[in-house]
């Protein structure tokens, strides 16, 4: 099977996104590479692709378990085995999970970067051919970067001593000229492929408000959305704790995320967003990086973030399934005060020289400054977070605050009410579907499908399997899985349509509820 075969067999797709194509090449002639692509791109195909073709296992060095839980989950649903070993496990089940991987049964396997230092793991290395080291959220790596984790500095050293040396594949979303510099020094990369296919997002709506009172804004926001996910970031646990409150009073399912919670807490907190049973997390930057959820359709930004780089990548959370989404920063100059404060707690920077320890100061308080100007220009807000990354556009985006005039948001009120076209009603059905079928396999909705498959499905209506095998993001096994239900509830949808008996929400949703009773049982 080639690399087109593979991706339509697996991911459902019938062609690669801009720059997969070179990477994938590149990795599958033995190449190093660097891949900077911009959050929904579609990073993780890149190496899973290879990683399939490839004879041996794949090493994925992942930064988050939440990540590496969703990732192992969305491919056995796809068809391709792979495992995770983190501290989630017991030893006994990491040491069963090393045991299966000896006898190859996985191609992919997710690990911590602190793994990597591990007896037993390194005497697993020893034992099978490893064809390729990813490693994601590289720019961990950098201390220029916003997430700087020290572990991820003896990936070099664990690559270098596996023989044969594998391919290394480095990927981020966020990347300065800083940054990738020290990604290509520090991991080893060795005459690596390097590619960057630009950091626009251009789904996503940005807008910066200065309203006084955030806490309506806020609810005006998420009234506008109607029950869709949304992640609200707050700088401190306090504003986290009163705006979780607020929001729950006025009728909000949301829930709360912040290190001052207990693990157990937290994992409830992040366990109950992901699988759609609370629309709104609200968290403090301690949530979400290498979050893979797919369906998050607004951003809000409660305070003003220290630097565009966390900015831009908590921002990017939002639209990672390709449909539109909001950005919104709600700014206030309290916000700056509150980051001076953060910053001059300091991080734990002992082991660091003097002078460089002058040097990251010197750097965190440019970074506010320019975060500062971002929330406080009149300027086209995309050009500005593009030109922070260094790339230049020539006109205004026409898709933020700045070059709209004014904000596109919407006076809504707890009573406003939207009528739903029949597309939209279809899109309604499928999705109480996909998260019925969700809830009986406790997986997360966005596993089965992603919004935008079932967008697909509404607009074009698949009645035959033929038909099925067309939508976008339906591979083999999802088809074999879920086709035929999915097929049903359309047919139920359109004969409703065509005899003018769907016309309002919970028309749609009764027939879906119907179709999957009836598939139940």
């Amino acid at each position: 099977m080639d690399k087109l075969g593979v991706l339509r067999q697996y991911f459902g797709h019938s062609s690669f996104r801009h720059g997969q194509e070179e990477l994938i090449d590149n990795i599958l002639s033995g190449r190093d590479v660097l891949g900077v692509l911009p959050t929904g791109a579609g990073k993780s195909i890149c190496y899973q692709i290879p990683a399939i073709l490839l004879g041996g296992i794949t090493i994925v060095i992942s930064p988050l378990i939440s990540l590496m839980q969703d990732q192992v989950l969305a491919l056995n649903q796809a068809g391709v085995p792979a495992a995770y070993i983190n501290s989630s496990l017991s030893y006994n089940q990491c040491m069963e999970a090393l045991r299966r991987a000896s006898n190859m049964a996985y191609k992919i396997i997710y690990v911590a970067p602190e793994r990597i230092k591990t007896k037993a793991f390194i005497d697993f290395i020893k034992k099978v051919p490893i064809s390729l080291v990813a490693v994601d959220e590289a720019h961990c790596v950098s201390q220029w970067g916003q997430d700087f984790r020290k572990s991820y500095l003896d990936i070099a050293d664990f690559v270098s001593a596996i023989s044969p040396r594998p391919t290394l594949a480095a990927f981020t979303a966020t990347a300065t000229r800083h940054v990738k510099e020290d990604i290509l020094k520090l991991l080893s990369l060795k005459d690596p492929f390097v590619l960057s296919t630009g950091f626009d997002r251009p789904n996503l709506y940005f807008e910066v408000r200065h309203d006084k009172n955030k806490d309506d804004t806020l609810l005006s926001i998420i009234q506008k959305w109607q029950g869709k996910s949304g992640i609200v970031y707050c700088s401190t646990r306090k504003n986290v704790n009163k705006v979780c409150d607020f929001l729950r009073k006025n009728g909000i399912s949301a829930v709360r995320y912040h290190a001052g919670i207990s693990d157990e807490k937290r994992k409830q907190a992040q366990d109950d967003f992901q699988f759609d049973r609370a629309d709104v997390m609200v968290a403090t930057n301690a949530f979400g990086m290498g979050i893979d959820k797919s369906n998050v359709y607004f951003v809000v930004h409660y305070n003003m973030p220290m630097d565009i780089e966390s900015y831009y990548q908590e921002a990017g959370r939002a639209g990672r399934d390709g449909e539109k989404a909001d950005c919104i920063l709600l700014y206030s100059k309290q916000d700056v005060i509150i980051a001076k404060y953060i910053l001059s707690k300091g991080n734990d920077r002992a082991e660091l020289e003097p002078l460089e320890k002058t040097l990251l100061e010197q750097r965190d308080a440019e970074r506010l400054k320019r975060m500062t100007f971002y929330s406080t220009t009149k300027k086209c807000l995309r050009n500005y977070l593009l030109a922070y990354f260094g790339e230049y556009i020539n006109e205004d985006c026409g898709n933020c605050s700045s070059c709209i005039g004014k904000s596109k948001l919407p006076k809504f009120s707890p009573k406003t009410y939207v009528v739903s076209s029949g597309n939209e009603l279809v899109f309604a059905a499928l999705r109480m579907l996909r998260n019925r079928i969700a809830l009986s396999k406790k997986l997360p909705a966005y596993i089965i499908f992603q919004d935008s498959s079932l967008r697909d499905m509404a607009d074009k209506m698949p009645k035959t399997i033929q038909e099925f095998e067309s939508i976008s993001g339906v591979g083999d096994k999802r088809k074999e899985q879920y086709g035929e239900i999915f097929i049903e509830l359309i047919k139920a949808l359109d004969i409703a349509l065509n005899e003018g008996k769907l016309s309002s929400l919970q028309e749609a949703q009764n027939i879906a509820r119907d179709v999957f009773n009836a598939y139940k049982t």
